[in-house]
Parts: structure tokens; sequence; C-alpha cells
């Protein structure tokens, strides 16, 4: 049995995609993305939590806000990279990931088994990446 956590932000970006399956987004386009970051672990801290929702908050604040108002074509980040709404959410959960590795979500965090971040594009689609810690 899995307890889960998820904390919320949002990203506004431009970015393009390359490959014909893209069809028009192949050009230079804005997207909003809703960003869920869900962390799990099988047991609570002696406090009773999964990770503190304050500072897991903040470290995604932090990551979403590295990442709006950017054209993603223009970061070193991603060079090489098509900015994918998967691709998204593996920087995402991989930004989380070393933050959890630094102590910057607490102590509570020492316990966490899986970081899950979703990138909701819109109410009828969105995609998701699951890793463990």
């Amino acid at each position: 049995m899995t307890f889960t956590v998820t904390v919320r932000d949002h990203i506004m970006v431009a970015h393009s995609l390359a490959g014909e399956v893209f069809g028009p987004a192949q050009r230079l386009h804005g997207a909003t993305f809703v960003v869920d970051a869900s962390f799990g672990a099988s047991t609570l801290s002696d406090d009773g939590i999964v990770v503190d929702i304050g500072l897991a908050t903040d470290a995604l604040r932090d990551i979403a806000g590295s990442l709006s108002y950017r054209n993603l074509d223009d970061e070193e980040a991603f060079a090489g990279i098509n900015t994918t709404t998967e691709q998204l959410c593996r920087f995402i959960a991989d930004r989380l990931a070393e933050r959890v590795a630094s102590g910057e979500l607490g102590d509570a965090a020492g316990r966490l088994e899986t970081i899950e971040v979703t990138l909701h594009e819109s109410h009828i689609a969105w995609a998701s990446y699951a890793r463990p810690v």
C-alpha cells in the first residue's frame, strides 16, 4: 500500500516540436500546462506525513518558474530534445528527485519511493512520468 501526496502548479512555455507527426505544432507555439507532482511512500514519517507539503510546493514552484515564460527551443537544458509533454514530465520529475536527494524536501522525504509528474495539456489530455527516488 502506498501513500501519495500531490502538489500543483503550472507552466506557460513556447516551443516547437520536430517531426511531421506534430503537424502545425512543428511551428513555434505556446502551451500552458497544469503540473501535478505526486510523491509516494509506503510508510509515513514519525510525524505522519509522506513529505512536507510546503517544501514540495516550494520546490515545484521553483522548477515551474524556471521553465515559465521561456522558449524551450532556446534553453540549453533541452538542446537536442523534442520538448513533448512526456519529456517535460521527465525533466520536472528528475529535478524534483535531485531536490529530494539534496535534502531540500525535509527529513520525511527520505522515505519517498516514487515521484510522478503529470502535465495536463487540457481538461481532456495529459501525460505522466513516474520514477523511483
